[in-house]
């Protein structure tokens, strides 16, 4: 009974020291909402529009204009200017006016009618990942419709009916179809990875400094003696708080996703609530185990942005695991956003029973045993040593 007297009278202090100061409230309130609201309306359409484009058509026929007007007509390419050669269409891509242009030499008509095979080319800036795969997608399609209309008109032209030509042409239809995306809504798996991965940042550089700034005010003796200079009760205490402050912005998260914007949630809102919490209490376990390698404010916090900012990538939400080389699968192992993503994958998107994510949960649950590890380091950190920036 002691002890959880002991845990909340250091709580309560805790909670006085986090309102007395407005770092508090930017980094664990305020910086999260921004956040949340900037990315979710960011991409609120699903997916980038209008992307600017332009074109070089030397050929300058009917049918390549026609080319040109269709590729127009996609929602996500705007042909904003005609250039003279690829030099000019270059230029623009590099000064940032355009994402893409598309190229089409003198003859191209003259060799599609011949029976012959034509080259266009078109061109993206792949340093924009997003508008530049759509910018691909929609030129390589225009010009596979482009193939198919001269394939056409030629067969027609050789007294083939719609049906023969269109069996000669597409002896297979394909159908694709997007499972648990149908909209191929971007916001749907960058939102759902990010803003967590955002919170995770934000609560390991947010526990480091509630650390360290006990070293720094040299109240860290006053801290521990709360609890009679046991580590364990001074950082349940310490860290309950930011627990309860970091829920409630965690479910507000949810609500943006699962209420406001409606995402897909095929397992019901319990699995994401409990992915939350567990992501929560390993990122406050990693933030404290930061503090026990290293007796600086600085070093600290130059390890939880960098573990923060790898979990992006290293999640597997923009990239593909299955490519990545043999030792990063291995690491992904280490980074919570990396398995808080696999549970969303199984529970939000595919709605398969919790249990089939009992591997994930149970290493998130062991990310809480890592501060155990340099408990008595951190311990002697703060009644020995003299702050540091």
């Amino acid at each position: 009974m002691k002890g959880l007297n002991q845990i909340w009278a250091i709580a309560k202090r805790e909670q006085k020291r986090m309102l007395a100061r407005g770092i508090y409230t930017f980094c664990m309130v305020l910086a999260p909402i921004v956040a949340f609201l900037f990315f979710t309306t960011l991409m609120g359409e699903g997916l980038p529009s209008e992307l600017p484009a332009g074109v070089v058509d030397e050929d300058n026929t009917s049918t390549t204009r026609e080319v040109i007007r269709n590729l127009d007509a996609f929602q996500q390419t705007n042909i904003i200017e005609h250039y003279p050669d690829v030099a000019a269409a270059r230029k623009a891509m590099q000064q940032g006016k355009i994402y893409s242009f598309y190229y089409i030499p003198k003859g191209t008509t003259q060799l599609a009618v011949s029976g012959k095979q034509p080259t266009v080319s078109f061109y993206t800036v792949a340093s924009y990942l997003i508008p530049g795969s759509l910018a691909y997608r929609d030129m390589k399609m225009m010009s596979e419709y482009a193939s198919g209309g001269v394939g056409r008109a030629t067969l027609y032209a050789k007294g083939y009916t719609e049906d023969q030509a269109m069996a000669v042409l597409q002896p297979i239809k394909m159908e694709m179809h997007a499972v648990n995306n149908p909209s191929l809504n971007y916001s749907i798996y960058l939102c759902n990875t990010i803003l967590p991965g955002i919170i995770m940042l934000l609560i390991m550089q947010v526990s480091i400094y509630s650390i360290y700034v006990e070293m720094k005010e040299e109240t860290a003796r006053e801290w521990l003696a709360m609890a009679d200079n046991d580590i364990v009760k001074a950082l349940l205490g310490k860290l309950l708080p930011q627990m309860v402050t970091w829920a409630l912005m965690g479910l507000f998260c949810l609500f943006l996703l699962y209420g406001v914007w409606r995402f897909p949630l095929n397992s019901g809102i319990w699995p994401m609530i409990l992915d939350m919490f567990l992501l929560i209490n390993a990122s406050l376990a990693l933030g404290v185990f930061f503090c026990g390698l290293v007796p600086s404010l600085r070093w600290a916090l130059s390890l939880a942005t960098l573990w923060g900012v790898l979990s992006f990538p290293i999640s597997g939400f923009s990239f593909p695991m299955m490519s990545f080389p043999d030792t990063l699968k291995g690491l992904s192992w280490l980074f919570p956003l990396r398995h808080y993503f696999l549970i969303y994958v199984d529970q939000a998107l595919n709605g398969l029973p919790l249990y089939y994510s009992w591997l994930n949960i149970a290493i998130m649950i062991a990310f809480w045993g890592l501060p155990i590890m340099l408990l008595s380091r951190l311990r002697m950190f703060l009644l020995k040593y003299h702050y540091t920036h």
